[in-house]
């Protein structure tokens, strides 16, 4: 089944509602706002790794007060154990049975703050979750809720007292972006009190509507030709250079998703080149492993990417529609 044209327009108009809707709290990232939506409609997560200071923590709350979900935000720590975020079973004395306490992970939106912070052992009670949605204890496996999301953050300059994010992890995030520093106007605004506060925003559409929304995503027309182009740069980051572990079968199936729905934010019920190259760089840039020789030299996994979009020829617009 194929999303028709009057879908494509409402899933472009609710799009743009909603990212209008969190630009008001985060002044002047519109980019930033739609790749991070576009994640979500994509049943993705996203790693927002930056300096302080520049908004993560209000972009990820402004986008969960926009869909009216339940959020939490968990603050990792050296001393945060995995029962911590999943929760855990507790004996009740009077009941003589354990009960079980569900964790912060148990929202549809869930604020991961400085996911670095924490021990890979505690990191890694997130794998099950963010991969297929439930979590299992004591033998139990218990679902999280439609829609869920992680939004993580993390500070990549302040290394002191970190962890660093296995692959394994970093895979499950479907994309990696930064917000960077406003620009001079939106500064100005932002000084001059224009941000709205997020606990003040309206919501736009409902959890139920958003998976709604993501469905329509799903049935975008991908042709061919646009899937061989992402297999072929997918295959070409594995055997660049300056790559020792190029992206994976995760990676490609995680851009796919992401195209569709970017083309359903234009009002499209097509996918086109143009759409795979909008987003191969934040969904395939932190699945690729370096040479240390390369990273000495100052190569970046966006660098390899942005080389592999240039050596890789698309098909043209006639074929590909």
């Amino acid at each position: 089944m194929t999303i028709t044209q009057e879908q494509a327009d409402w899933f472009a108009q609710t799009f743009g509602q909603i990212a209008d809707n969190v630009e008001r709290a985060v002044l002047g990232k519109r980019h930033v706002v739609e790749l991070v939506l576009t994640a979500m409609l994509s049943d993705g997560h996203v790693l927002l790794e930056d300096v302080p200071g520049t908004g993560k923590t209000s972009l990820a709350r402004a986008m969960a007060q926009s869909v009216q979900g339940t959020n939490t935000r968990i603050q990792f720590t050296p001393d945060l154990l995995p029962g911590d975020i999943t929760g855990m079973s507790v004996y009740d004395q009077k009941e003589g049975v354990f009960e079980f306490h569900a964790g912060p992970i148990f929202a549809n939106i869930v604020l991961a703050d400085e996911i670095n912070r924490a021990s890979p052992k505690t990191q890694s009670a997130l794998l099950e979750v963010m991969e297929e949605g439930h979590v299992t204890i004591d033998g139990v496996s218990r679902p999280v809720g439609v829609p869920f999301v992680v939004l993580a953050t993390q500070n990549p300059v302040e290394q002191a007292g970190t962890y660093r994010l296995p692959e394994a992890q970093l895979d499950r995030f479907m994309m990696r972006t930064s917000l960077g520093y406003p620009d001079h106007a939106a500064t100005v605004r932002i000084l001059d009190g224009a941000a709205t506060a997020t606990a003040d925003l309206v919501p736009i559409i409902t959890p139920q509507a958003l998976v709604g929304m993501a469905d329509l995503a799903a049935q975008v027309y991908v042709d061919a030709l646009v899937l061989d182009y992402i297999a072929r740069l997918v295959d070409s980051t594995r055997a660049a250079d300056e790559v020792r572990l190029g992206a994976s079968i995760r990676g490609a199936l995680a851009l796919t998703r992401a195209t569709r729905t970017r083309a359903a934010s234009q009002g499209r019920t097509y996918a086109t080149p143009d759409d795979v190259k909008a987003l191969a760089v934040p969904v395939l840039s932190h699945r690729l492993i370096l040479h240390p020789e390369a990273e000495f030299d100052g190569v970046t996994q966006e660098t390899v990417i942005g080389q592999v979009l240039l050596d890789v020829a698309p098909p043209s617009r006639r074929e590909a529609v």
